[in-house]
């Protein structure tokens, strides 16, 4: 009898899982520059968190490349509080507007232009853009197919003897990707069903994408909901995971 491969594995997860909650609606967002500014606040904070600090920023008017370059760093620092080390991602946005200005001409349209590989690097090089980060912007605001890591994947793949624990961020990323790869594509768009982690739908949770794009997308947000409601850190509830049937 053949073993299972780690691809195998990946694509019957995301098989399961798509059938039973269907298009997720990942980045809830109305705008390409939100989704950016959302995945710097998201850094080692809760989402709910970074939704008040989004309301405030969108009250405030200056959810945009010109509303954050021309406000003050202190007043953007007061707006995103509830976001947590508010000073440090109020400069890590103001940089990025600069990198933007600088590198694009305040373009989000020409950034995004950029072949993938070439513009991971660049933000990467950005002070406070790990790999998630820049993943995040690429996969959610860019359309670029890249696969989205995060701690959830981790404890999934490592629980489900995927990948061990202490994988490299870029191991899991190629193999979800490569894995992935053979997945079947997500067309149309599915009713939102209760439970996963999905969103109602958004401007950016529609946008056309390629298929492979679409299926990272709806990938990332599956694992959420695993994460969130059943591969819990502690006391995990196995019996009650749509997983359940293929751990070893």
């Amino acid at each position: 009898m053949s073993q299972t491969s780690p691809e195998e594995k990946i694509v019957a997860m995301y098989s399961v899982l798509f059938r039973l909650w269907g298009n997720q609606h990942w980045w809830p967002a109305q705008s390409r520059f939100e989704v950016i500014v959302g995945a710097y606040l998201t850094q080692n904070t809760s989402w709910s968190n970074v939704e008040i600090a989004m309301s405030k920023l969108r009250s405030a008017k200056v959810l945009s490349v010109d509303g954050i370059r021309s406000l003050s760093i202190r007043k953007l620092e007061k707006l995103i509080r509830s976001s947590g080390y508010f000073r440090q991602k109020a400069g890590r946005l103001k940089r990025f507007v600069e990198f933007l200005d600088r590198n694009y001409g305040g373009s989000l349209t020409k950034m995004f232009a950029q072949p993938t590989a070439e513009l991971r690097e660049q933000l990467l090089a950005l002070n406070g853009v790990g790999p998630e980060t820049a993943d995040s912007i690429l996969l959610y605001a860019g359309q670029h197919p890249v696969f989205v890591v995060d701690a959830y994947t981790r404890r999934i793949v490592a629980r489900h003897e995927i990948a061990p624990q202490k994988a490299s961020y870029e191991e899991l990323r190629q193999l979800f990707e490569r894995s992935l790869a053979r997945a079947p594509a997500v067309t149309g768009q599915w009713p939102v069903i209760a439970g996963g982690a999905s969103h109602k739908p958004s401007r950016m949770s529609t946008r056309t994408r390629t298929p492979l794009t679409q299926v990272f997308n709806e990938m990332h947000g599956l694992i959420v909901g695993v994460g969130k409601n059943y591969c819990l850190k502690s006391k995990p509830k196995c019996d009650e995971c749509p997983l359940k049937h293929l751990l070893p």
